[in-house]
């Protein structure tokens, strides 16, 4: 288990003041956007949504860790690694608000958010061995996310097989948040840890104190590191997920007093801010300021979507086939001549 943050001061880390206070930044503009995309699905604004209150360390340290050139490959809750990696919060607005067409900077390599549980995988893996297949002088490297629900899926023992066999430069990263929705790390598997997994591939697996960034940096960039070798690797980032699993969720009906030490259930945000304050790294203000400033770009963004929005709830149909096949040609006119009926057009009155 890799720790630093507990063990050590910043002066006795890889790190200076200023990229930790660029990690807590981005930390604290994270939970902004969260509790922001949780209040805006609660009156209405996108269906659903998917919190990751508690796992901002988990995600930040791992986008600190990767190159320009290297891809991510998120889940569906693997927002604020794509925030800290340069997407822009409107782009994850617009992808809740059902847009097709969201990712405004195509040259950004990372994939689309994947919700279908351990998909993400195969395709990582994919990106992998196509790199491999590559003769350019780049050599990014692969740094799949997923939960440690998705090891219960046959997409992941597919996708670490192949890593394995083909030496893909792919690094697994599995946020074990202890809940897989309603279901505890213990229902889903024997195996005595996530990354003891890795073994069955031929490939490497590591733990670490997801909720230290500094260590989870540490962690991923060495894993890359194995990557860029042709060592695929395991990582189980052991963190907590203290909201619910989706705002249809409601975890007060399965989770009470969990037996997990303190380290995992803190908030990572107080802890690493505490650790920072009693350095005097940052002072009053630091943490407030990037409230407020995150706010703003965000009620910013929600005004533009808004205003530039022109797609209709017809649209769903048009990506999904070049010539649309006779059941779902008829699901369209149904569906056309439901919104019609809800929503008929104004009288004239001349």
């Amino acid at each position: 288990m890799h720790r630093v943050i507990t063990e050590n001061d910043v002066a006795d880390t890889s790190f200076d003041a200023e990229e930790t206070r660029a990690i807590l930044r981005e930390m604290v503009r994270a939970r902004t956007f969260d509790e922001r995309a949780v209040a805006l699905q609660r009156r209405g604004w996108m269906s659903g949504y998917p919190p990751f209150n508690g796992q901002e360390a988990s995600q930040v340290g791992g986008a600190y860790a990767l190159r320009d050139t290297d891809w991510l490959v998120p889940t569906y809750r693997s927002n604020a690694m794509q925030l800290a990696r340069g997407i822009p919060l409107s782009d994850i607005l617009r992808f809740r608000r059902g847009h097709p067409e969201y990712h405004s900077d195509p040259d950004c390599p990372v994939f689309p958010q994947a919700v279908p549980i351990a998909t993400q995988t195969l395709h990582a893996v994919g990106i992998g061995m196509a790199i491999d297949y590559d003769d350019s002088s780049e050599t990014p490297r692969v740094l799949c996310y997923l939960g440690d629900g998705a090891t219960s899926e046959g997409d992941f023992h597919e996708a670490l097989n192949f890593a394995g066999v083909f030496d893909a430069p792919v690094v697994f990263f599995c946020e074990n948040n202890h809940w897989a929705i309603s279901l505890p790390r213990d229902r889903q598997t024997a195996a005595p840890t996530i990354a003891a997994k890795a073994d069955a591939y031929g490939i490497e697996g590591m733990r670490v104190d997801g909720n230290d960034p500094l260590a989870v940096a540490e962690t991923a960039a060495n894993a890359l590191d194995h990557a860029d070798n042709g060592e695929p690797v395991l990582v189980e980032s052991l963190t907590y997920r203290q909201g619910p699993h989706t705002t249809s969720d409601d975890p007060d009906r399965y989770r009470d007093d969990v037996a997990l030490p303190d380290w995992r259930t803190a908030d990572p945000i107080e802890r690493f801010e505490e650790y920072l304050r009693e350095q005097d790294i940052i002072t009053d203000g630091f943490v407030d300021d990037i409230e407020q400033q995150t706010r703003e770009q965000i009620s910013s963004a929600v005004e533009t979507i808004e205003e530039t929005e022109t797609e209709s709830p017809e649209d769903v149909f048009d990506p999904v086939y070049a010539d649309l096949p006779p059941r779902l040609r008829q699901q369209a006119h149904f569906f056309s001549a439901r919104v019609s009926e809800a929503h008929p057009p104004a009288k004239n009155l001349d």
